[in-house]
């Protein structure tokens, strides 16, 4: 992350942002998981990490749905770090940038994203993927906007804040994964539960 991009969400507009995503239908959330997790083996994921977990909300819904599950973060932002530790005691976590983070090769089943992609600048994106891949046992799961081609769209004002592309393609362009399930959480359908027209991919590692 570019150190205008981390000092953006460090600062007060990361704030801001832990307000706005607080209180979301919890039903909604779980079964938009249940569906982007339905083609792991059952009983393969025993320990999960979060890259940009905010407030932990994700990380909530994870543990009504995989309650033996080992939870641990990263987060940028300080305040929702705090927020997030105190909320879902990980057993690991990290307060900075995922290309900062430094956690062991291979140490969690899965390893996912889910809105955080699209805010890191391109620049820094092969990065954070690469510590992604790496961190990952098995499993990678990204949920982000979609848009064929690479475009930077101004977000509340900022520009260069909110990049689309095709995050799955270039996954699987750069490591060695296969494509084990995908889809789209319709916003129409999934606002109230934090999904905003998510399309998300879910990979496995080549053995």
């Amino acid at each position: 992350m570019t150190k205008e991009t981390s000092e953006f969400w460090r600062g007060n507009f990361g704030a801001e942002y832990i307000g706005r995503n607080t209180e979301f239908d919890r039903e909604l959330e779980c079964r938009a998981w249940s569906a982007m997790l339905k083609s792991t083996e059952p009983g393969s994921v025993r320990s999960i990490l979060e890259c940009g977990c905010n407030i932990g909300r994700n990380a909530a819904t994870l543990r009504e749905l995989l309650p033996r599950a080992e939870l641990n973060l990263i987060e940028v932002n300080a305040e929702a770090y705090r927020t997030a530790v105190q909320r879902i005691n990980p057993t690991l976590s990290f307060n900075g940038t995922i290309q900062a983070s430094s956690f062991p090769e291979g140490r969690f089943d899965l390893v996912f994203t889910c809105g955080v992609l699209i805010h890191i600048h391109p620049d820094d994106l092969e990065a954070c993927l690469k510590k992604m891949f790496g961190y990952s046992r098995r499993y990678i799961l990204m949920g982000e906007y979609f848009n064929r081609t690479p475009v930077s769209i101004p977000y509340h004002g900022a520009a260069d804040k909110l990049f689309k592309r095709d995050f799955g393609k270039l996954f699987m362009e750069t490591f060695p994964v296969r494509c084990v399930d995908n889809g789209f959480l319709w916003g129409h359908q999934y606002d109230a539960g934090g999904f905003d027209d998510t399309t998300w991919w879910l990979f496995e590692k080549k053995a």
